[in-house]
Order: structure tokens, then sequence, then C-alpha cells
């Protein structure tokens, strides 16, 4: 990883990224294969990531969490990824998707009740926005909460819900005055153990098959009105400042796959021979290897910039929507970019199941999907520099 001026790292981040490389190095690595493989749920190797803080990286301490900045969030989920995408994905939705919101909206109650046993690792949290019919247009959603005394009463079915197998808490987004659309949606904090919550099937996915994905049913879910995460009406405005957090989690992910592919790559282009010299001093090869390096450098800038416009929020309140735009969908093409050259340089070997390169072509692609779609973000980028709403 290059270090420059732009990102003068303090001691404090070059800890947490050693951290997080060493953990994934010795407990990860051993073990990606296989998990991928099966598509069992790693919970032992989450549950120790929990220990050291990773699942709560952001979030005080008073609640849980590690109480660091944004950028050591960035750095840590990028060593995590470099080695498995999966176990990344499952920290990336723990620290933005869910415990980012909770921080942001929700009450001393609900930090103490749902927020610290997810931000320390002893549980896992979820979110919960996309239906089998309601994607990239939440305004379409089915799902109802109506309101019932103290109580609101959840019915609907939630679709590739990530961590939905294994999570004990659920941030739901369910309509709760549907004639308003976006703005007739409220967020929810669920309990796993509430009676009419149910997991429904479990995604068989491409990629990073060790995160547990699944539908979520509810039905006549009854929820304490007190566990409704800030105002009715509301949901919309939370799920898209989540989102923005989200993005840039994703973004690690894809920069840290992006980087496993390249340094995969360059070690076989010095090693494997063909025609008498090794493949790299080929031109064709050579420029695949240039090609990856300045895009992943140039993803590096995008990540860590739009983390540090994150950091800065917390103090001037600004938007960071654009950066975390811009870096997930230019990480999330150079992830895609560098794992298909990774293979393509690897020929019959990068096919093969014996290296890992394969595994990284198939999480690369999910990071142009998730969390808002490459052509979401060109919409929100564009949008956002032309002044459209």
């Amino acid at each position: 990883m290059s270090e420059t001026a732009i990102f003068p790292f303090t001691d404090e981040h070059k800890m947490i990224r050693n951290a997080a490389r060493d953990f994934a190095q010795k407990e990860i690595a051993p073990i990606a294969a296989q998990f991928d493989e099966s598509g069992e749920f790693p919970y032992e190797t989450i549950k120790k990531m929990g220990a050291m803080g990773f699942m709560g990286v952001e979030v005080p301490e008073a609640y849980g969490g590690a109480g660091l900045d944004t950028l050591s969030y960035v750095l840590a989920i990028e060593e995590i990824c470099k080695v498995d995408a999966a176990h990344g994905v499952v920290m990336s939705v723990n620290n933005s998707l869910y415990c980012h919101g909770i921080l942001q909206f929700g009450t001393e109650e609900q930090k103490k009740k749902f927020l610290a046993p997810v931000a320390s690792g002893e549980a896992i949290g979820a979110y919960s926005l996309t239906e089998p019919q309601s994607g990239s247009d939440a305004g379409t959603m089915r799902s109802r909460a109506v309101r019932d005394g103290d109580f609101y009463v959840l019915n609907g079915r939630k679709s590739w819900v990530t961590s939905g197998p294994v999570a004990d808490y659920v941030v739901v987004f369910m309509m709760t005055d549907p004639g308003k659309k976006q703005k007739g949606i409220s967020a929810f904090l669920v309990d796993a153990k509430t009676p009419g919550f149910t997991r429904g099937k479990k995604e068989p996915k491409l990629g990073i098959r060790a995160s547990a994905t699944s539908e979520l049913i509810f039905e006549d879910c009854r929820v304490p009105a007190e566990n409704r995460l800030g105002a009715e009406g509301e949901g919309f405005k939370i799920a898209m400042t989540v989102l923005d957090v989200g993005r840039i989690g994703i973004g690690a992910q894809a920069l840290g796959i992006a980087e496993a592919a390249y340094e995969a790559a360059r070690a076989y282009a010095t090693e494997r021979e063909a025609f008498g010299q090794k493949i790299g001093e080929f031109q064709g090869t050579g420029f695949k290897i240039a090609d990856m390096k300045t895009r992943i450098e140039a993803a590096r800038l995008l990540v860590y910039n739009a983390a540090l416009a994150k950091e800065r929020s917390k103090t001037t309140g600004e938007r960071f929507t654009l950066q975390s735009s811009m870096a997930k969908l230019f990480a999330s093409e150079t992830a895609m970019y560098c794992a298909h050259a990774a293979v393509q340089i690897h020929g019959g070997m990068g096919f093969s199941k014996e290296l890992p390169v394969e595994r990284y072509f198939r999480d690369a692609k999910i990071t142009e999907i998730y969390e808002g779609t490459s052509e979401i973000q060109r919409l929100v980028i564009s949008r956002s520099e032309l002044g459209l709403k």
C-alpha cells in the first residue's frame, strides 16, 4: 500500500491496519477457500473480529466500539477484504449499515440495547431495505408497518439481506404511509427473537459465499413503538444517509479485492515462463500490470478521500454523498477490472480453484451491484454535478 503526503497516517492508523492485516493472514487466509466452498458462515472468526474491535470501529467505547475514526475503519476493512471479501462484507454491514444509523438517529435507550451488543461483537446486525419487487426504487416497497397502540405491526417480505440468516438485530424499513411513497417509509429496530419474524430462503450466491444472505419474512410481527428509529416518515432519509457510509465500506472492500488480484497477478508474471522468458516481459502482460496498479492507486485516493470527508462531517455536518458514490463506483469497477486481468494473466490456472484468483473474480462482481449499482452511482454523481434533485 502506498503512503503519500496526502494521507499521513498516524501511529493509530498504522496500528489498526497492521492488526487487521495480521489477523487476516493468520486467522482468515487458512480457512477462506474452505468457507467459500461450503458457504457456511464463519462464526468463530467473526467473533474474534468483534473481540478485536473490528465490528464497531467508529462506535464510541461507551457503546462497545473501538472509538476510532473513519480512515481507521477503511484501512481495516481493506486488509480484511484483501484476504476474504466475505468476512469483509459482514464487517462492513455491521459498522456502516447497522451501527452508523443507530449511532446517528437512535435514542440513548436504543444505543444501549441495539448498538452496544453489535459494536462489541457479541451480536450481529443486519440492514433490510430491498424487497423482491423493490431494489433501487425504494418508493415501491410493499412491506407495511401499521401503528397499533404502543406497537407497530410489521408485514412483508425482504430480500438480499446480508447476515440475514445469522443476525440478532435488524434495521428494517417499511411503509407507514404508502401514499407518500419515499416520504412514507419508516425505520424499525427488530430483535430476531420477536414472534412473527422468520428467516426465508438463503441465497445461493456467485461470490462472497461465506457471508450469509437471505430473505426476511414479517407476519404480524409486533414491534414496540419505542423501537422505531427516527421519526415516522424519516426512513428513506435514514436509509440514504446510511448508504452514503456503506458505500465507503464497499469501496474499501473493492480496493482490497483489487489489491489481492493485482499482487497475485504480479507475482505470477514474474514466475511463469513462456517462450523462453517471464510472461511479465511480454508487453501485453506488462500493460495489464500497469493499468491495474494505476487504477488501484486512483481508487485508493477516492476511497480515502471519501473516508476523510465522512470524518469531517462529524464536526461540520457536510454531506459526503458525492465522494462516497465516486469512491464506490470507481473502486468497484477497478476490482472487477483487476480480477478479470488477474484471471487472464494466470491463464488456465486462473480458472482453477487451486488458486484464489477465481474467488477474487467472483467476489468482485457484487461490489458493482449492492449498496447501489454502478448505474445508480452514476445517476447520483451526474445529478449532483448538474444540480438536479
